[in-house]
């Protein structure tokens, strides 16, 4: 009987803790479609809120099925010994891209982000900006730092990534654009020519490679050379 009680009691005790954790989500849904729509006059409000929903729920899901444990790092170590096969930045920001690109944004556009390429501290995120926006002008969405619970701010204010941060903050971000994989986010428009294929592992010197992290397993993608 008193077993039986403990069950029941840790089963409340997770389903609280679920529904706290679906209430952050839908205020952080909220507050992210309100800050994409914020990015330009022009932006479709109900296109922020899709973009926003989708990378939530997409972020939540991959943790799931990546079998995520413990924290980010030890993620990454999982996936390095072969007891995971995804895990990485990089696929965070590759699973998350795919489904944000099949909504085929017109107000918003997709970009990939990389802070301290091709260093032990690399980081690889999505950012999103109006049409004809500067990329360090746009949000980070990043599902990779928190777990699955998608971490999401201004490029110039993710003081996590930015140079010289021993005195305090710098406001000089780390994050930088990579063209090619932006291209791959970007290759649903009518504009852009056929996306051709690039494999990438671990080895390679390619800058189309978004990390070790990302780009392991012999990953292979589309890109833009």
């Amino acid at each position: 009987m008193f077993k039986l009680g403990c069950s029941i009691l840790f089963v409340c005790a997770f389903v609280a803790l679920a529904d706290q954790a679906c209430a952050r989500d839908e205020r952080s849904i909220k507050d992210l479609a309100k800050a994409l729509t914020k990015l330009g006059p022009d932006v479709d409000p109900a296109e922020a809120e899709q973009i926003s929903v989708t990378a939530h729920t997409t972020a939540r899901k991959l943790a799931h099925d990546y079998h995520v444990v413990l924290n980010p790092e030890f993620q990454a170590f999982l996936v390095n010994v072969g007891a995971r096969k995804r895990g990485w930045c990089g696929h965070w920001a590759q699973d998350i891209g795919t489904h944000l690109k099949e909504l085929k944004p017109r107000t918003l556009v997709l970009h990939w982000g990389v802070a301290y390429d091709h260093t032990s501290s690399e980081n690889n995120c999505l950012v999103i900006t109006a049409r004809n926006q500067p990329f360090t002008d746009g949000i980070i969405v990043d599902g990779w730092r928190r777990a699955g619970r998608l971490f999401w701010c201004p490029v110039i204010k993710d003081h996590e990534y930015e140079l010289e941060q021993h005195y305090g903050h710098s406001g000089i971000t780390a994050w930088k654009e990579n063209m090619q994989w932006s291209a791959w986010l970007q290759d649903y428009e009518p504009s852009k020519s056929k996306s051709k294929t690039a494999t990438t592992s671990r080895g390679s010197k390619d800058n189309s490679r978004p990390d070790q992290r990302a780009a392991g397993n012999n990953l292979t993608q589309p890109a833009t050379p």
